[in-house]
């Protein structure tokens, strides 16, 4: 492995409708470096850092969303900013910078450019509190400090006229918590953690997609599949929306069921299906980053797969069962209860109920990648034989397929 690139993960960074805005990116140094993490930027990780997103040129910018990127001292120095879109941009700057005249100089300038100013983990103590009449955002850590004070800090804030976001947010306790002080965003996972799991049956929506599902599975007479679609005309024309995305590639319109039959047959069209059953209700709840966040996972994993030369079937178990991680969260049910009325290979079922198999570690690392330390990713990447150049094009590749869904 090269050492002048880093294993990139991501934190999503939603509005108050728990809409995905932006992502920040994080990086963490190959070999035996200590990770960048979420508010250490390292001198010497700063080249690591330009390395790596010069190698990729601009395919990391997400569809229309912001980046976030964390710059320490020397990369808030660097000549490496001024050739990225700032529009695009925000600089999540680290609460351990000092500043000087000249920094704050570079920073008003470079916010002149269009760059957005974020100061990570705020508070009023910290160094980096001297560019707060620069800042566009600032980063409030859920997780850092008691409630009270956390209250304090946000309320103080809201008469400055920037974005508050909550950081670290990873239960549905804190996003309630933030949500009625009035902060503005928030990042973390908790919308992929499973609340309740109340709930007794399968919501309807899900109902009509969970059978075309089946009934592919057995390879069932196409009139009985489209007996099913004519009782669902929005998830017939859902279908049709995906299968004619950017995503899926075709030279050719797809005008209904049957000729999708014809184009892609049974194996492909089940795997356009199973996002309906991530997508099937847009009334049940689930926050809009929840389907993004369940789809990128299943299509990161299935190019993981493709980069180590997988079997094309072993590359659609892959897809499936990143898919199919988070429909806990998304039903409300215990996983178990959700595989009873699903037809699925052993290997799939093994790696969502049990975590056992190859696939799991697929997936262990898809989830690691949403880890704001990236906790295991160098080790799982050593395990499947991944560089971190095959991990980053294969994670920015998912993010912007996901993106050509029009979802």
């Amino acid at each position: 492995m090269t050492t002048n690139t880093a294993f990139i993960g991501r934190q999503p960074v939603l509005n108050r409708n728990q809409q995905l805005i932006g992502y920040e990116l994080l990086f963490r140094p190959n070999g035996d470096a200590v990770g960048v993490g979420r508010h250490t930027e390292l001198q010497a990780d700063t080249d690591v850092l330009v390395n790596t997103l010069n190698n990729m040129g601009t395919s990391w910018l997400i569809g229309n969303k912001l980046a976030f990127i964390n710059v320490g001292e020397a990369m808030l120095n660097s000549d490496f900013l001024e050739l990225l879109p700032p529009r695009r941009i925000i600089l999540d700057l680290s609460p351990r910078i000092v500043p000087s005249n000249e920094l704050l100089s570079r920073a008003r300038h470079l916010r002149s450019m269009g760059f957005g100013i974020a100061l990570d983990d705020f508070s009023f103590e910290s160094p980096a509190a001297a560019f707060l009449e620069l800042a566009n955002y600032v980063k409030l850590d859920i997780q850092s400090q008691d409630t009270t004070r956390f209250q304090m800090l946000a309320a103080r804030l809201r008469s400055y006229p920037l974005i508050r976001i909550a950081e670290r947010v990873e239960t549905h306790a804190q996003f309630h918590l933030c949500k009625e002080l009035g902060m503005d965003g928030f990042q973390g996972y908790y919308f992929a953690r499973p609340e309740t799991l109340a709930a007794k049956v399968i919501h309807p929506a899900f109902s009509n997609t969970l059978e075309l599902l089946n009934l592919l599975r057995i390879d069932a007479d196409i009139r009985d599949i489209e007996q099913v679609l004519k009782r669902d005309v929005a998830l017939s024309y859902k279908l049709l929306r995906y299968v004619n995305s950017a995503a899926a590639g075709l030279n050719t319109t797809i005008s209904s069921f049957s000729h999708a039959v014809t184009v892609l047959g049974y194996q492909k069209l089940y795997r356009w299906l199973t996002l309906l059953l991530v997508t099937a209700s847009d009334d049940n709840n689930a926050p809009p980053a929840l389907q993004k966040t369940a789809i990128t996972r299943g299509r990161f994993m299935e190019l993981l797969g493709v980069e180590l030369g997988e079997r094309h079937d072993v590359n659609d178990n892959l897809f499936i069962v990143g898919l199919f991680s988070l429909l806990d969260v998304l039903f409300d049910m215990p996983m178990d209860k959700i595989i009873e009325h699903l037809q699925l290979p052993p290997q799939v079922m093994d790696a969502l109920l049990h975590e056992r198999g190859a696939i799991s570690l697929y997936l262990k690392l898809a989830r690691a990648c949403e880890d704001g330390e990236l906790d295991g990713v160098p080790q799982l990447c050593d395990q499947l034989g991944l560089s971190s150049e095959q991990l980053n094009q294969a994670h920015i590749s998912a993010l912007a397929w996901v993106e050509e869904l029009g979802l």
